[in-house]
């Protein structure tokens, strides 16, 4: 087992030769020597280190393994990739006949239907990294994580009323074409290159991140699982094209669902029924659920999960590609608002079972924490190693939750591939070149694969860039909120030129950057992230022994000795195996920006990058001129946009009938039904000219 905890761990003789002649000696050092041998201190570092993981190692040896995976895993694991590849292959099968346009294969015809679309949407951003990190998120910090469930409520509403209607009716196929006719070409293109760096680098973090995970505690074949579900993306996206995407998505959140079921009923039976896991966690405060603490410093409370949870998810739903393509694909307006209503569904039952799970994570291991006492090396492996633990003696259960954190991986991936590869043809290839649809069909299939091909050569990457992957990940919910302010004032605030909208963008990225960027340097005091206790009081064999003396009186000693011998003062938050300290400098070396900019939740920086960019573009706008700047209609909300304003003037014409009586049994499908634009002969060239672009 690695010690990266001892690399990171600053020698300061001042505490360490006073901690380590106490634990071995049993006496405290003389002063003189305290304070001058900074070398013995270094060679005393290496022999404790030594010792302690080779007495590490031994426990492990001692104490056999939770478990590994039996052939009948495998098998569970490979059955879902290959049903994942058939249905890339039917639809490739399928799409043989006739010609196949670009617009057929990235959007399928825009003839989907509400509800396979819904899990699609629903699938596309429950990543392995859900799948796993949720339950460990509510393992340390509580179930609070459950407020989700209100914020989705407010993302599907916001999205369907505002976003979707403009993108429909325009019948787009990359969000960022509207950027173009709404401002001008440079706001598309900075907008399209942003999306492409974010999910490239994003999309190769979720392929390795779980694999690795679930490799350090399962042995599952770390590069194997990464190529083959690399691959097998590549290869249904490639053939299928976006109803493949969709309907692998489908079978792959029933996979997630079951996976996350066979744990919480085996958990359920082992700890006696549902009321003990939650008499469990309650006491271990793990259902203080709303805390209305307005302080924006607090990690998780109750509006910074709402709020500023659901500017974070409107940045994925009602802008993203990935989703938006989705939405837009159906046949019918009401059929994608349909879509989102039920996908909202999808998302509850996903939450509830992972924060359950979590939960279930809590009751089992309430009095001996695996983290802690080094039995695994990060919180993200907990899931898996509590996988083995409870369904060791049934071959193919942990294979199908394998099966279901890679469903996680996969349908991300495919959406991400799938909507790479649209952006590209639309936004870098269509309106520089005069290719014919056919060609422009087999470009997209081409796109597909090397997008494919980067993606699994990004998770390669991944795996050299150590602790930047959280950074990374953070970056990737820094970008969305300045393109969500962009979007919002395009539709939203007719007077806003392009001037004010790309002044905007520019500013809200620089500032969220600025605070994200800051965050992973300088990392909030856990006075606001307040993680919950973990007990090992309960643990058995030598492991335990070992990390029951170390934390009562080593590390005890340590904390008390370096807070008070050195300049640091350094917070305990687990992980023995590592005794890894994180130190937090005081003012003089900490920068006070630190404490109260860098150390905002990180749940706000999308709140702060979309407040900026609307703010400087409204400003900007109105200092240029143009203040009575009308754009083309259709490109702004109307309305006739809002589900309210529609269902009100169809009542009010109900009554205002002839014949007096209310007629509800007629539907506007009649009339509506299939009106998406792609229906229409008119191209995209004939759109542009109709929506004449508003001057800078």
């Amino acid at each position: 087992m690695g010690m990266p905890g001892f690399q990171t761990v600053e020698c300061r003789s001042s505490g360490l030769i006073f901690l380590l002649t106490t634990i071995f000696f049993g006496v405290q050092p003389h002063q003189h020597l305290v304070t001058r041998n900074t070398w013995l201190c270094r060679g005393i570092l290496l022999v404790f280190k030594k010792y302690i993981k080779s007495s590490l190692e031994f426990s492990m040896d001692v104490l056999s393994p939770v478990g590994s995976f039996s052939a009948w895993d495998y098998v569970v694991f490979a059955v879902m990739l290959l049903v994942s590849a058939a249905i890339g292959l039917y639809y490739a099968y399928v799409g043989r006949h006739g010609s196949q346009s670009s617009g057929d294969f990235l959007t399928g015809g825009r003839s989907m239907t509400a509800v396979p679309v819904a899990m699609s949407l629903s699938a596309s951003f429950m990543s392995a990294i859900t799948v796993l990190a949720t339950p460990a998120e509510v393992y340390r910090y509580g179930a609070s994580y459950v407020c989700y469930g209100l914020a989705y409520v407010i993302v599907m509403a916001t999205c369907s009323e505002i976003f979707l209607p403009v993108f429909y009716r325009l019948g787009i196929t990359s969000t960022y074409q509207y950027l173009e006719m709404r401002f001008n070409r440079a706001t598309r293109l900075f907008g399209t290159a942003l999306f492409i760096l974010q999910t490239v680098l994003y999309t190769g973090i979720v392929i390795y991140a779980p694999a690795l995970a679930l490799n350090q505690v399962t042995g599952f074949d770390l590069w194997g699982a990464v190529i083959s579900t690399g691959v097998v993306c590549t290869f249904y996206c490639t053939l299928g094209g976006l109803k493949a995407v969709v309907w692998t998505d489908v079978f792959q959140v029933g996979i997630m669902v079951a996976g996350f079921l066979a744990v919480i009923i085996q958990s359920v039976l082992r700890q006696g029924g549902v009321a003990v896991i939650l008499s469990d966690a309650t006491e271990g405060g793990r259902l203080d659920l709303l805390d209305f603490d307005l302080n924006p410093l607090r990690r998780h409370t109750f509006w910074t999960i709402t709020f500023g949870g659901a500017f974070v998810w409107i940045t994925v739903y009602g802008i993203n590609q990935a989703q938006v393509q989705r939405y837009i694909s159906c046949k019918s307006l009401a059929h994608a608002k349909m879509s989102l209503y039920v996908n909202l569904l999808g998302l509850w039952v996903i939450l509830v079972c992972s924060v359950f799970a979590g939960l279930c994570l809590y009751s089992i291991y309430k009095h001996c924490d695996p983290w802690t006492t080094g039995q695994i090396s990060s919180p993200d492996q907990l899931m898996p190693y509590l996988v083995l633990d409870i369904l060791r003696g049934y071959p193919g259960l942990p294979g199908l939750f394998v099966a279901a954190a890679y469903s996680g991986t996969l349908s991300t991936v495919s959406s991400s591939i799938n909507a790479l590869a649209a952006v590209t043809v639309e936004d870098l290839v269509k309106p520089y070149t005069d290719l014919s649809e056919t060609q422009l069909s087999f470009l997209s299939k081409g796109l597909s694969f090397v997008y494919g091909a980067v993606c699994i050569g990004m998770a390669g990457l991944a795996s050299l860039m150590g602790g930047l992957l959280q950074a990374a990940v953070s970056i990737f919910g820094v970008v969305g909120g300045p393109l969500l302010g962009l979007f919002s004032v395009g539709i939203l605030c007719p007077f806003v030129n392009a001037t004010g909208g790309l002044a905007g963008l520019l500013c809200g990225l620089v500032l969220s950057l600025w605070v994200g960027i800051g965050a992973q340097l300088y990392p909030p005091l856990p006075s606001m992230s307040r993680p919950l206790i973990l007990a090992t009081h309960g643990c058995n064999g030598t492991l335990a022994i070992l990390n029951h003396t170390i934390a009562a009186h080593t590390l005890g000693i340590f904390n008390h000795t370096i807070a008070t011998h050195t300049t640091h003062s350094p917070v305990w938050l687990g992980n023995l195996s590592s005794v890894t300290t994180h130190n937090y400098t005081h003012s003089s070396n900490r920068p006070l920006i630190a404490d109260s900019w860098y150390s905002v939740s990180y749940l706000y920086f999308s709140l702060i990058g979309t407040l900026t960019a609307v703010s400087v573009a409204i400003i900007t706008s109105l200092l240029s001129g143009n203040r009575k700047l009308n754009p083309s209609a259709g490109l702004t909300l109307c309305k006739e946009d809002l589900t309210l304003y529609c269902l009100l003037s169809l009542l009010k014409e109900k009554l205002s009938s002839s014949t007096g009586k209310l007629d509800l049994s007629g539907t506007p499908e009649g009339k509506t039904g299939r009106n998406n634009p792609a229906f229409c002969s008119m191209e995209l060239s004939n759109t542009y000219t109709s929506f004449s672009r508003p001057p800078a």
